[in-house]
């Protein structure tokens, strides 16, 4: 079984779904983008563990599988594979793996990117929680491009740093605190994690 370096340690399993990067034709965007917004955005301990798959159900089901089964990830985010394209099969093989669904992280991350782009309302992604008999994860669907990827996360802010839109990330930790993983904790600049006052730690 896979260690931590800490107990808590969040281990984070990033998927990027396509077909021309998971091939060689093109370079991977998802991962990279992913890396670097957490790298940025965590202030606890976290390692990645990382995927690069096709868009075929079958393969995406088993590197989330592997993910939360073998690899004992806490949290799971795929990239790419969410729109209407008879290609895009993420959210089914994430449902297919799910034990229960979150809805409200879909349903949010198409409020914030409808403030930038209308065709948000195309983004299919989903979010579900996958249980076995002694782990559990939360596994994410993102949108493909960079760009969004950041603004799903964060959220909207004016120019003086207000938060116009919630991110989806800032409900991520709490999530993950219910579900038995690690305490996760962020960088306020970056995104706010929220908890309600009984499930904060003290800083040590």
């Amino acid at each position: 079984m896979p260690t931590k370096n800490n107990p808590d340690e969040l281990k984070i399993g990033l998927v990027s779904i396509s077909d021309r990067a998971s091939s060689g034709v093109y370079q991977d965007e998802g991962i990279p983008a992913l890396q670097a917004w957490f790298t940025a955005a965590l202030t606890s301990p976290w390692q990645a563990v990382t995927r690069l798959v096709p868009d075929e159900k079958p393969a995406i089901q088993q590197a989330l599988i592997e993910l939360v089964d073998s690899e004992r990830c806490d949290l799971v985010i795929t990239t790419g594979g969410t729109g209407p394209a008879r290609r895009d099969v993420t959210p089914e093989a994430t449902l297919a793996v799910g034990t229960k669904e979150m809805p409200g992280f879909g349903e949010q991350m198409r409020q914030v990117s409808l403030h930038f782009v209308p065709t948000a309302i195309l983004s299919r992604q989903v979010t579900v929680i996958r249980e076995t008999a002694d782990h559990a994860a939360l596994i994410m669907n993102l949108p493909g491009q960079p760009k969004s990827i950041k603004e799903t996360l964060e959220g909207l802010k004016d120019a003086d740093g207000k938060q116009l839109v919630g991110g989806i990330f800032a409900a991520v930790p709490y999530c993950i605190d219910l579900i038995g993983g690690p305490y996760v904790e962020t960088n306020d600049a970056v995104c706010k994690a929220w908890r309600p006052k009984h499930a904060i730690r003290a800083k040590q």
